[in-house]
């Protein structure tokens, strides 16, 4: 079976000894460079995760823009953007744009968002709940809003139409052909991954599990997976239908390889408590390439998935990660995944 594969990387930085990428300039450059050597190794997309007051990636748009402006084939995306913290209006506008400069290569995750280092960052940003109100269901009605502009549906009125009283005439500006089917859900438990595919989005399962059940990970996303499809199949949505998973997966074949992520061979599931809810997240996959291919083979919620994004170690910096995107090739052609 086909599949894309591709990076999801937080983009961090940090001024110790040692590091490779050491200011947030120094990350920004090198993801460009990240987004080419990808490109080149014959990895189908590029994807960030935005974390905001976090020495990381939280500013996707003009980053996505830049990869996407060197690049001509892999997809630009993000995993995910954090409605909490966004007009979604605004978001229409600059999606639009970043769409427009790759040509139609965004792949867009957004969601409610993932527990974050400020405790008050959206009313820092301008956002407060009102009474009654929970920002699962704010980020939900965000993303429709968002949903309505990138389709063309008009969301402002002219002055004329404000003067007859009359309903919205004008739509956000630029509007990107086909983007509305590239948006993806990014999903924590199974109840938003169902929720996702009744609303027609792709589904961009998490790399963790909440209310999880004690099952292995793979077994309980592969079950999300499953049931996403079935609810978009019993929607009446036209958009959707694809779903993507990240694993950590490392082939072993230098012997600096083997100083990195040799201790992670034969690594299990991780689990914990978050939000203060069990949460389990899958093992890291370190082997030879047959190892790992072996390892992803067997993987329950790999094989479900149209796109496997790998988790990428970008403060080792341009070089060992154009490497690995050797070495993740490899594995996926040792899978059948690309000739």
């Amino acid at each position: 079976m086909t599949k894309k594969i591709g990076f999801l990387s937080f983009g961090h930085y940090r001024d110790v000894p040692g590091s490779r990428v050491r200011t947030a300039g120094d990350s920004l450059r090198q993801h460009i460079d990240l987004a080419v050597a990808a490109q080149a190794a014959g990895l189908d997309g590029a994807w960030l995760r935005v974390h905001h007051f976090d020495h990381s990636l939280g500013a996707p748009f003009p980053l996505l823009s830049a990869m996407a402006a060197r690049t001509s084939t892999i997809d630009v995306g993000t995993g995910v953007i954090d409605l909490r913290y966004e007009n979604p209006l605004y978001l229409a506008e600059e999606a639009g744009a970043t769409d427009l400069i790759s040509e139609g290569r965004l792949q867009l995750g957004i969601s409610r968002g993932s527990p974050e280092p400020a405790a008050d960052g959206q009313a820092a940003f301008g956002y407060q709940l009102d009474e009654g109100q929970d920002w699962s269901s704010v980020a939900r009605g965000r993303a429709e809003l968002f949903r309505r502009a990138i389709s063309g549906r008009p969301v402002a009125r002219s002055q004329p139409a404000l003067d007859r009283g009359a309903a919205p005439d004008l739509p956000v500006q630029p509007l990107s052909p086909g983007l509305p089917n590239r948006i993806w859900w990014g999903a924590g438990t199974h109840a938003t991954g169902v929720w996702a595919g009744r609303l027609g989005y792709h589904l961009l399962s998490s790399t963790l599990l909440l209310a999880e059940d004690g099952r292995p990970f793979h077994i309980q996303q592969a079950d999300q997976v499953r049931d996403y499809r079935a609810a978009l199949a019993e929607s009446a949505h036209l958009t959707g239908g694809q779903a993507a998973v990240t694993r950590s997966a490392f082939p072993i074949t230098t012997a600096e390889d083997q100083s990195y992520f040799g201790l992670d061979r034969g690594s299990t599931d991780s689990a914990g408590i978050l939000d203060g809810l069990p949460a389990r997240s899958g093992p890291t996959f370190a082997g030879s390439i047959d190892e790992v291919a072996a390892a992803l083979a067997a993987d329950e919620a790999v094989s479900e998935a149209d796109y496997v994004l790998f988790a990428l170690p970008s403060m080792l910096g341009v070089d060992y990660n154009a490497h690995l995107f050797e070495n993740l090739v490899a594995v996926a052609r040792e899978l059948g995944w690309k000739e």
